[in-house]
C-alpha cells in the first residue's frame, strides 16, 4: 500500500511593529520549528535569528526601510508568493509566514489564507503586535484614555490601487469623535488632513505621525490637523509611519518614554565575533541603540587538537585549570565529552576564570569555579592565586587563544607554578572587510564603537587600514588591558567599564551620556 504524503502546515506569523522583543512566545515557537519561512522587508532580521536551519525566503521588500534592511521594489508578486506557500506545504513543510505587525490587520494575511483554503492546505494564525496599538505606544500615546477617547479607528491611508473608487470615506471620518489611527498614511496626509477638516474635525485636533515606530530610528512629528501634514513634508518623514489623531495625541508630551532610553538614537557598532555578538547587542538594544555588527574577529578551531587532548587525558595529573574566556571552557569541555569523559573525571581538579560569563559557561557543564578575582582581568587573578598561600610545584592547566599575552602565564611561573598552556581556540581577523562600515558610514555617523577585548581592538583597525573610513567615534572598552591597547594604537578612550562585564560596559556609556 502506497504511504501518503504527509500534509505540511502554514504558520502566518505576527511579527510585531518592528522591535524584536515584541514577537509573541507561540511565534518565537513557530519559527523555532520552521522549515521555510518567507518574510516581509519590514521584519526586523533580529528574529530570522530564532530560524538557523530554516530556508529563508525574501518575500515583500519595502522602499524605505531602516539601516541595515535593503530597499526596493517587491522581491515576489502575490500569485508568487501563494505558490510558494502551497509548494512547500504540499511538500509536508512547516512553513512560516512571517508578516510585520499582526498578519491580519492590512496585512494580506486573509487572502493568502484563503489561497491555502482552495487547495485544501492547513494553515493557523499566530497573531502579532499591531503597528495601529504597539507604535503608539512607544511613542508615548495611548489609542484610548477615559477623558479623551472611549473608541478607536484603525484605517489605512493606502488602499488599493486597482480599487475603482476609496473604500475610506475621510469626510465622514471627520465627524468621529475618538481615535483615528492611519496605516500608510504619509504619501496622502495632506488629503486626508484636507477632508477631515471638511467633514467637520477642527483644525485645532492633536495629532502626530510617528516614523520606524518600536525601532532606534523612531521619529515622532507632533501637530495639529492643521499644520501635521506640512512638518511631516519638511522634515522628510517616510514610510513607514503611521499617524494618530484625536485628543489622545497630546499625551505624549507627558508619556514619552522610549526616546528617553539613555542610549537612544545613538548608533553603536559591537566589534565582538559574531557568535559572541548577540548579548551585547541585546542589551545595547534594550537601551536604544540602534546597534551594528562588524565582528573583527572570528573564533576558530586550533588547527590540530592534539595538544588539549593529550592534556584531557591526563587532567587529573592538574591541579588547577585556568579559563580566561567562554571559548576556553567551551573547547575544552567539548574535546572532555570526544575523549569520552564526563565531569566526574575532574574529581580534586579546581578551577580559576576571568570573567562572570566564563563562570556561567563553566557552571552549564556542572562545574562550579573555586576561584574567580575581582575585578576581571588577569592581574588580579594573579595576586588572588598569591593570597592562597605558595604556587611551587602546583600544576596548572591554561587552555586560550593563539593570541594570548603572555603576561598570565609568565607571571603564576614566577611564582612557582607548573604552568601548561594549549591553544584551545584560534582568533583571527574577520573576513568581513570595512565594506560595511563604509556602507554604514554613507547612511549616518557612527557614535561610539564598543571593544571587549585587545584582540577586537588591533584587529577592527586593521580592517580599516588602507579602506578610507574615517571615523569620528567614540572608542568603549571593557577593562584596562583593552584600553591599554587602544591607547597604544592612538586612541582616546571615552569610557571604561568599572565592573569588566558586558553589563559593566553598557552600564558605563549609558551613565557617560547622562
Amino acid at each position: 500500500m502506497k504511504k501518503k504524503a504527509r500534509k505540511g502546515r502554514v504558520y502566518f506569523v505576527g511579527a510585531g511593529p518592528g522591535d524584536p522583543g515584541l514577537l509573541t512566545l507561540r511565534g518565537r515557537e513557530v519559527l523555532e520549528r520552521a522549515d521555510v519561512v518567507l518574510y516581509d522587508g519590514l521584519v526586523h532580521p533580529g528574529l530570522l535569528e530564532f530560524c538557523p536551519k530554516a530556508r529563508k525566503i525574501p518575500a515583500v521588500k519595502h522602499p524605505h526601510l531602516p539601516l541595515g534592511r535593503e530597499g526596493g521594489s517587491s522581491y515576489l508578486s502575490q500569485d508568487q508568493i501563494n505558490r510558494l506557500l502551497g509548494k512547500y506545504a504540499s511538500q509536508g513543510k512547516s512553513v512560516a509566514r512571517l508578516k510585520g505587525g499582526d498578519p491580519l490587520i492590512f496585512g494580506r494575511g486573509g487572502e493568502e489564507a484563503l489561497f491555502l483554503k482552495k487547495k485544501n492546505i492547513p494553515f493557523e494564525f499566530i497573531p502579532g503586535v499591531s503597528a495601529g496599538t504597539g507604535v503608539p505606544a512607544y511613542a508615548g500615546i495611548p489609542v484610548t484614555d477615559r477623558a479623551l477617547s472611549s473608541q478607536v479607528l484603525f484605517v489605512t491611508g493606502h488602499e488599493d490601487p486597482a480599487k475603482n473608487e476609496r473604500a475610506v470615506d475621510w469626510k465622514a471620518l471627520g465627524k468621529f469623535r475618538g481615535t483615528l489611527v492611519s496605516f500608510m498614511a504619509v504619501k496622502n496626509l495632506f488629503g486626508i488632513a484636507r477632508d477631515l477638516r471638511a467633514g467637520g474635525k477642527s483644525a485645532a485636533t492633536p495629532a502626530a505621525v510617528i516614523e520606524r515606530g518600536t525601532l532606534p530610528e523612531q521619529r515622532t512629528v507632533e501637530g495639529t490637523l492643521a499644520d501635521i501634514a506640512a512638518k511631516v513634508k519638511r522634515l522628510g518623514v517616510q514610510s513607514p509611519a503611521l499617524a494618530v489623531i484625536g485628543p489622545v495625541a497630546k499625551l505624549r508630551r507627558g508619556l514619552a518614554w522610549f526616546e528617553h532610553k539613555p542610549l537612544f538614537g545613538k548608533t553603536i557598532v559591537v566589534t565582538r565575533a559574531r557568535s559572541q555578538a548577540g548579548e551585547l547587542k541585546s542589551l545595547l538594544e534594550r537601551e536604544g541603540a540602534r546597534v551594528l555588527e562588524f565582528p573583527a574577529i572570528e573564533i576558530l578551531p586550533p588547527r590540530g587538537w592534539t595538544p588539549l587532548d593529550r592534556c584531557v587525558k591526563q587532567i587529573r595529573s592538574f591541579d588547577w585549570v585556568l579559563f580566561t574566556s567562554v571559548h576556553g571552557v567551551e573547547s575544552f569541555f567539548g574535546r572532555l565529552a570526544a575523549a569520552g569523559k564526563d565531569v566526574r573525571s575532574l574529581a580534586g581538579v579546581r578551577f580559576a576564570v576571568i570573567g562572570d560569563s566564563t563562570r556561567r559557561s563553566l557552571l552549564r557543564h556542572g562545574v562550579k569555579a573555586d576561584l574567580m578575582p575581582v575585578p576581571y582581568h588577569s592581574g588580579a587573578l594573579v595576586k588572588a592565586f598569591r593570597a592562597l598561600g605558595p604556587l611551587a610545584g602546583q600544576k596548572m592547566l591554561l587552555p586560550r587563544t593563539n593570541i594570548a599575552p603572555e603576561f598570565l602565564a609568565e607571571e603564576l611561573a614566577k611564582a612557582g607554578a607548573e604552568i601548561t598552556a594549549v591553544t584551545a581556540y584560534r582568533t583571527l581577523p574577520s573576513r568581513e572587510g570595512a565594506k560595511k562600515l563604509q556602507q554604514w558610514l554613507r547612511y549616518g555617523g557612527i557614535d561610539y564603537v564598543v571593544f571587549t577585548s585587545s584582540s577586537t581592538v588591533t584587529y577592527f583597525f586593521q580592517a580599516l587600514k588602507g579602506s578610507g573610513v574615517r571615523l569620528k567615534s567614540r572608542f568603549v572598552s571593557i577593562g584596562p588591558v583593552t584600553s591599554r591597547t587602544l591607547r597604544s594604537a592612538g586612541k582616546k578612550v571615552f569610557c571604561q567599564a568599572r565592573e569588566h562585564t558586558l553589563q559593566g560596559l553598557v552600564k558605563a556609556l549609558a551613565q557617560a551620556r547622562r
